[in-house]
């Protein structure tokens, strides 16, 4: 199938969807089930990355994210949940990790910044949603401080995927979310530019993030897609609207 996929280690599988053929708010591909799709679409796009995986549907996680910080650790526990107390531990969720293998953890995006983590030495993996809310609350930092605490994983030895997302060329805002940024310490004069109106490289806010952590920098690759200007490849929420699909960006241990 038509994916985009990274080439960080040869024990796990990183990749991010495309939207596939057809010019629909959906096209022919979106797992997403809360932007709108029909429950038919996404159960029959979902079973399709399952077979390309090679994994049950029930391995394939995706959270209900809501633009916070909140993280959660895919574990055995988990599997022994009801469909409905997975469900729960899922919503309001923005950050995954786990060191089960053949469990595909991910997040959906469209626009927003996908990042995608590997622990090479303790080997975990983590996927997180970076939108601009949760770039200006630090999530990339909260994310490897958890994987230090509960996994003990030195940032040094982290490989990073920085997914397609919007661009600083694209991404203009506010003079509100420019003093936001301000305000929480970020260094303007690395992350924002002023054309018409204010811009903000969320690439490289989280890339400096991955950086104030110890993540080397020769570690962390930025696929340079911006979904904004790459919208028929990839779903922009800014070009075609909410009711749109996702872009499921997903890493998995091979074993």
């Amino acid at each position: 199938m038509n994916l985009l996929k990274y080439n960080i280690s040869d024990e796990i599988i990183a990749f991010s969807t495309k939207r596939g053929g057809g010019n629909g708010n959906y096209a022919t591909f979106n797992i997403t089930h809360y932007c709108g799709d029909s429950e038919e679409h996404v159960a029959r796009c979902r079973e399709e990355l399952c077979r390309e995986l090679n994994i049950s549907d029930d391995k394939l996680i995706l959270p209900y994210q809501t633009h916070q910080t909140n993280i959660v650790s895919i574990n055995e526990n988990f599997f022994s949940l009801t469909n409905k107390e997975r469900i729960q531990k899922l919503y309001g969720v923005d950050a995954v990790v786990t060191n089960l293998p053949q469990v595909c953890i991910g997040v959906s995006t469209a626009d927003c910044i996908p990042i995608l983590l590997y622990d090479e030495i303790n080997k975990v993996v983590a996927a997180i949603h970076a939108g601009w809310r949760g770039t200006l609350n630090y999530i990339v930092v909260k994310i490897i401080k958890f994987l230090q605490k509960e996994y003990s994983s030195n940032a040094q030895f982290i490989k990073v995927v920085i997914c397609p997302g919007i661009s600083l060329k694209s991404f203009e805002v506010g003079d509100e979310v420019y003093k936001a940024f301000s305000d929480a310490g970020f260094d303007m004069n690395l992350i924002a530019r002023q054309q018409e109106k204010w811009h903000i490289d969320l690439w490289e806010a989280n890339r400096i993030q991955l950086l104030s952590c110890g993540v080397k920098s020769e570690k962390i690759h930025i696929s340079g897609i911006c979904t904004y200007y790459n919208y028929k490849e990839f779903f922009s929420a800014r070009r075609l609207g909410i009711k749109s699909g996702r872009i499921f960006n997903g890493i998995m241990l091979k074993k």
